[in-house]
């Protein structure tokens, strides 16, 4: 069998969402936190196709009747019911590998990033939306890992943090022992581990989509800290030296193009830092949605990621309320490779 892990620009079937639930830590902002799903959807629907995960029926109704009515393609959005702990499909959706080009959905244990928050009914999802795949969900419950915490370039080479994946809180799996398992499980041949890098506020031990993405085969985007005054100015440049001495598989560098750094962000009640990225892009079939946080260098981000995809069309989502729970866009969704679902008409 030849597994691959595909990239993020591989064809795809639908971005999941998980609604934010009525009673979570969103109950206080909810409004605010459904307008931007509401935006995320209006952009997605319009090219293809979004599986929302609703905690009731009567929920999913309302929202079917909001998105109709701010013009989403309804057609397009699959509603499922299922009860979730919270909002962050990156990191308890499935993980797609192809096994001889045909998908399959890994489903990794996710505990709340380490034991921190509740999980159990998030860890749950993959398998209570069984009906929704037209492909086999593969369990792999003996092995925490979110999505959030890899990536791929499709060619075999996987990007990560030591900091998350080796962490004592995800079972202190050593690094041997990840390789063997992204080599029998997903055909890496190459993992990329930074060990420098990290976002206050981040809730992830540093997952890899909050620092640097892989934007192409052989290039990395990431977070450039210009300001020395900034507590992270040191360790994003550590991370960025050690970007700069990755090799490929042949031996060349990687192009790497730097992200603008945002201002401090701060929660409005206690004033601690908020982990604003412009790393937590997503991309989809059609556009590449990036997150915005009414901040003068938001338009420096668009136009650096609208030349690293000029054939896709660059879509602002302005994120400054997802921040406020500790992670950004890239974090809400999770593509569905094509062939992960069934016909256009499967809901």
């Amino acid at each position: 069998m030849a597994y691959t892990l595909p990239p993020e620009w591989y064809p795809q079937d639908a971005i999941l969402l998980t609604w934010p639930p009525l009673e979570s830590d969103w109950s206080s902002m909810l409004e605010r936190i459904e307008a931007t799903f509401e935006a995320l959807v209006r952009a997605i629907s319009a090219y293809q196709r979004v599986v929302l995960v609703l905690d009731s029926q009567a929920r999913a109704d309302a929202v079917r009747t909001r998105l109709t009515t701010l013009g989403a393609r309804i057609e397009n959005c699959l509603f499922h019911v299922a009860p979730a702990d919270d909002t962050w499909a990156r990191d308890h959706g499935p993980i797609t590998r192809l096994n001889e080009g045909a998908p399959e959905l890994l489903d990794y244990r996710f505990t709340g990033w380490g034991g921190k928050f509740a999980a159990e009914r998030d860890n749950a999802l993959t398998r209570a939306l069984e009906h929704c795949w037209s492909v086999p969900v593969i369990d792999h419950q003996l092995r925490i890992l979110e999505g959030g915490a890899i990536e791929s370039n499709g060619q075999g080479v996987v990007l990560v943090t030591t900091s998350c994946l080796l962490n004592e809180n995800r079972g202190s799996v050593s690094r041997a022992d990840w390789e063997a398992h992204m080599r029998a499980q997903w055909g890496t041949e190459h993992v990329l581990w930074l060990e420098h890098g990290h976002l206050e506020g981040d809730d992830t031990d540093s997952h890899i989509d909050t620092l640097a993405r892989f934007c192409a085969e052989d290039v990395i985007a990431y977070v450039h800290c210009d300001d020395p005054s900034d507590p992270h100015f040191d360790a994003l440049a550590l991370m960025e030296a050690e970007l700069k001495a990755f090799r490929t598989p042949e031996g060349h560098p990687y192009t790497l193009v730097p992200l603008p750094w945002p201002r401090a962000a701060f929660d409005p009640d206690d004033g601690h830092r908020l982990p604003a990225t412009y790393a937590n892009f997503l991309i989809t079939n059609q556009e590449v949605l990036v997150p915005i946080y009414q901040d003068p260098a938001d338009l420096m981000a668009l136009n650096v990621l609208q030349s690293l995809f000029p054939e896709r069309r660059i879509v602002p989502v302005d994120c400054t309320s997802v921040i406020r729970q500790h992670g950004s866009l890239h974090c809400l969704t999770m593509q569905l490779p094509k062939g992960t679902l069934g016909p256009l008409d499967h809901h």
